[in-house]
């Protein structure tokens, strides 16, 4: 993400995308009541009044006050709704648009108070390396490839081998081995990853790093343990120690600490609060040292039109000079605080 302007006096910063993961970053930055200005396609009536009038695509600059902020991983795009409040004299103002943005774009975000943790993930958006980082778990006769990404791994591909069954002579494994080597050799061509983290049951792995010649590949790799070949594989790789080096720098990493600093304090039945209403009651006591948010609350919130009261917390504990962290749901940490509902504090001092 690349700050192009930014006078936080006016509530105004300007930014553009650059990649996948500052689409989600900006899905949990823009509130509902935030302004939203840019340059966007727009259906426009062309032709006189009394006649047939058509429609034909524009590229227009408009402003819309957002209503609802939809992040589509899928689709790699992030939409805005909301209300126009500005726009050229042939868009009627107050009529519906739909923001799409996307890789590349540009938009000016004005909000009445930015809060200390949204503009801490603009700076960790705008300065943070993200470590790319290809996964290959296989055992003897599938593999799986999924490329690590911010909030969570997308899948690349998977595929099965024509492998032999025990005591059938074949030559299948090697023949298997050269195609996932060759699939290794295409992902890193096509992203030029920093770290390939190859995982396995049993001793699969070693295999293939003896078919493996290519020197510059093999600098690469971090070899890993897991129980099986599917996709949860994916999620039990992420969390072993194996990895923990490649991932230090990840913010999932920081996230899932804290995490487990709070579960630390939940088991010893001390400096922590979670659900709502017990975190309510915890920030209005200046209590809050630090709020942990997962992003799937938010956006449940979001979805019910129930927001206000989750964004009022949040700037309530950054008034009473706590942090406020918004923690990916997709990662381990993140599963665990959904299953506290979605909101956990780590607490300065007890209450009753």
């Amino acid at each position: 993400m690349k700050i192009v302007h930014q006078n936080l006096r006016k509530g105004e910063l300007k930014i553009k995308l650059e990649n996948l993961d500052d689409l989600w970053y900006l899905s949990q930055i823009i509130d509902r009541g935030d302004f939203v200005r840019g340059k966007t396609l727009r259906k426009i009536k062309v032709g006189e009044a009394e006649r047939k009038q058509a429609v034909e695509k524009r590229a227009v600059t408009l402003a819309i006050e957002v209503e609802k902020v939809e992040f589509h991983k899928t689709s790699n795009i992030l939409r805005l709704l909301g209300k126009i409040t500005e726009a050229p004299e042939d868009v009627p103002i107050g009529s519906h648009h739909t923001f799409n943005l996307e890789i590349n774009s540009v938009i000016l975000i004005i909000k009445e108070k930015w809060l200390n943790y949204q503009l801490e993930k603009i700076r960790e958006a705008s300065i943070t390396k993200i470590p790319k980082i290809l996964i290959c778990i296989l055992d003897r006769e599938n593999v799986l490839f999924a490329k690590l990404e911010r909030y969570g791994y997308k899948l690349l591909s998977e595929f099965e081998g024509e492998v032999a069954k025990k005591d059938v002579e074949t030559k299948g494994i090697g023949s298997f081995y050269s195609e996932i080597i060759k699939k290794l050799k295409e992902y890193d061509d096509r992203y030029n990853f920093d770290s390939i983290i190859i995982a396995s049951p049993a001793f699969w792995k070693e295999e293939l790093l003896k078919e493996l010649k290519d020197e510059d590949l093999k600098k690469k790799i971090v070899q890993a343990t897991c129980s099986s070949a599917d996709e949860n594989a994916i999620k039990e790789v992420i969390k072993r120690p194996e990895v923990e080096q490649v991932l230090k720098q990840e913010r999932y990493a920081k996230e899932t600490k804290l995490v487990e600093e709070l579960l630390v304090q939940i088991a010893k039945d001390k400096l922590a609060a979670y659900g709502i209403k017990e975190i309510e009651l915890a920030a209005q006591a200046g209590a809050v040292d630090k709020l942990l948010v997962t992003d799937k609350l938010i956006q449940k919130h979001r979805q019910e039109d129930s927001y206000e009261k989750l964004d009022s917390i949040m700037r309530l504990v950054e008034q009473m000079k706590g942090s406020v962290t918004i923690i990916t749901s997709e990662h381990e940490g993140g599963k665990k605080l959904d299953g506290l509902g979605g909101i956990g504090a780590i607490l300065r001092y007890r209450i009753s």
